[in-house]
């Protein structure tokens, strides 16, 4: 897919799956019971431990791109430097993810026509990332934030694309949807740790389709 339509992907089903720490083990049976819950995006973090991290997570990246890029779009998260956003493009990564602001990881990001979702969490750090080729802003931590600060920044800076990660449940997705966001990220809270651990694929597919259908709700009372 191209970057724009990357983006247009992004924007209409606006919900990121999170997958931290997944082992490659279980990684077919949780992205195969996201897909079955209506998860259409993923995100496999670099976990920044081990002197391997980069290649085992360009590996899952490349392991999802092979066995279910026909149903997902893929991208890397806490893509803290260049190589990593490198390594995460080359493994077939759409879409790079950080929980900060920096200027060579959205350049490189955007050079790759990948699509650049840095993470800001002041009206400086948000406009400074639009300015440097962010196509979406992601707030993060949204939950300690809370939805009064989301209102309020999206106030004077509707015209930024704007994310949520953090606090997100399928109680409150109506809410931070109306708070103004065009989307958001979600770990634990569904890419569920003891169903991971488990086996447990059918809970990770009844809690995705607790989001999904909560997008979906949403978007019919509009």
């Amino acid at each position: 897919m191209t970057h724009d339509q990357v983006l247009s992907v992004l924007r209409r089903e606006k919900l990121v799956a999170i997958l931290r720490g997944v082992p490659m083990a279980r990684l077919d049976g949780v992205v195969g019971a996201l897909v079955r819950g209506g998860v259409r995006i993923l995100e496999f973090t670099f976990d920044h431990e081990g002197a391997d991290y980069v290649a085992q997570n360009a590996a899952k990246i490349r392991r999802a791109v092979e066995r279910f890029g026909d149903q997902v779009l893929v991208g890397c998260g806490t893509a803290l430097t260049v190589g990593e956003v490198e390594a995460a493009h080359d493994a077939g990564a759409c879409l790079v993810i950080s929980p900060n602001v920096d200027m060579a990881v959205i350049r490189r990001t955007r050079q790759l026509d990948m699509v650049s979702m840095p993470g800001a969490l002041t009206p400086t750090e948000i406009v400074a990332a639009h300015n440097m080729g962010a196509d979406i802003v992601k707030l993060f931590p949204a939950g300690e934030l809370g939805l009064g600060y989301i209102k309020a920044v999206r106030g004077p800076l509707e015209h930024i694309p704007m994310s949520a990660v953090g606090g997100v449940k399928p109680e409150n997705v109506k809410d931070f949807l109306d708070a103004g966001v065009c989307g958001f990220g979600v770990g634990g809270q569904l890419v569920l740790g003891s169903a991971v651990r488990s086996g447990d694929d059918a809970a990770i597919e009844a809690r995705a389709r607790q989001f999904t259908q909560a997008i979906a709700q949403w978007e019919a009372e509009r």
